[in-house]
């Protein structure tokens, strides 16, 4: 009889140690640090202000996409950060908020910008006096773009009533958010008619990110791309514009980004598992990726890349 209630009693030993075990496993995933995408857009959003081609007009009166940003998440610390403050702050700060609520306050424990162009700054103005009023909150940036918004008003007000705290980054020189986290500044060449430009490579205890959302060319570029591609488990790269057709009677070198279809072929000689890290953004209004049911959608899941998705989440 003892023979059998030995193996009875080990059994439910081990199913219980395997319960605990896996409670264990989703408290640890509940608390681990991770990154979400808050809009994929290029810098006017969409639907985008005065378009009346049947890329917006489609889109007026349905969902809007926000500008490109992406937040960094943790959980244990209740810590937030910004990568970018575009000009849909308020709408992303609020589905931000549904997604893990502040504490307390702005909740925003800094924001990191890639360049001065409108639609990765220009939020900035809803942290004034004449709408948060907030306090101190730290903007960190390259050197250039530090002078931008210290000599240029109305940014410099923000400065003079301290509403935010600017922290000067160097290129490739990291910053530790906290004990788990951290951010890299990586210098890009981008149209930098009023400060540098940066890419940004985030860190944290299991996963690394890459979050490019504007450069030149590929080719304009001292670094390879396929390197960092290889270096990091997702990369968030440029996709302003799907081809050189998009854009009817303009001059696509005025306003230089790798094409996305450039970008397939280029990437399509890395193995399936650096393609499946790539996900596009910064997409303009005019760019057919934007529609999820597009056939430019299908060439990109095709060619084993992907296309991002406001919301999307990736544990750090």
């Amino acid at each position: 009889m003892e023979l059998s209630v030995l193996p009875l009693f080990a059994t439910r030993m081990v199913a219980g140690l395997l319960v605990c075990l896996a409670s264990l496993a989703a408290t640890a995933q509940e608390k681990a640090p991770y990154l979400v995408v808050l809009g994929i857009a290029q810098d006017g959003g969409f639907p985008q202000a005065g378009c009346q081609k049947k890329c917006c007009r489609e889109r007026h009166g349905g969902p809007v996409e926000g500008p490109s940003c992406l937040a960094i998440v943790d959980p244990q610390t209740s810590q937030r950060w910004l990568l970018e403050c575009t000009p849909q702050f308020p709408q992303q700060l609020a589905r931000l908020n549904e997604i893990c609520p502040a504490e307390g306050g702005l909740g925003i424990d800094g924001i990191f910008l890639t360049h001065a162009h409108i639609g990765h700054y220009a939020g900035l103005v809803h942290l004034g006096r004449e709408v948060m009023g907030a306090n101190n909150v730290p903007v960190h940036v390259m050197p250039r773009m530090k002078s931008f918004l210290q000599d240029n008003g109305p940014w410099s007000q923000l400065v003079k009533l301290e509403n935010i705290r600017l922290q000067e980054l160097r290129s490739e020189r990291t910053v530790r958010l906290n004990q788990r986290l951290s951010v890299t500044p990586i210098l890009v060449p981008h149209r930098d008619e009023f400060s540098e430009t940066v890419a940004y490579l985030i860190t944290g205890p299991k996963r690394s990110v890459l979050f490019l959302p504007d450069i030149d060319k590929w080719e304009r570029w001292e670094t390879k791309i396929e390197d960092l591609i290889a270096e990091v488990d997702i990369a968030y790269l440029d996709a302003t514009f799907f081809d050189n057709a998009e854009l009817p009677g303009r001059d696509m070198a005025q306003i230089p980004h790798p094409f996305v279809v450039e970008s397939i072929q280029r990437f399509g000689a890395l193995s399936a598992g650096d393609r499946k890290k790539i996900r596009f953004i910064h997409l303009n209004h005019t760019n057919p990726a934007l529609n999820p049911r597009s056939k430019a959608v299908d060439r990109v899941e095709e060619a084993g890349m992907a296309v991002a998705a406001t919301g999307e989440r990736v544990e750090l």
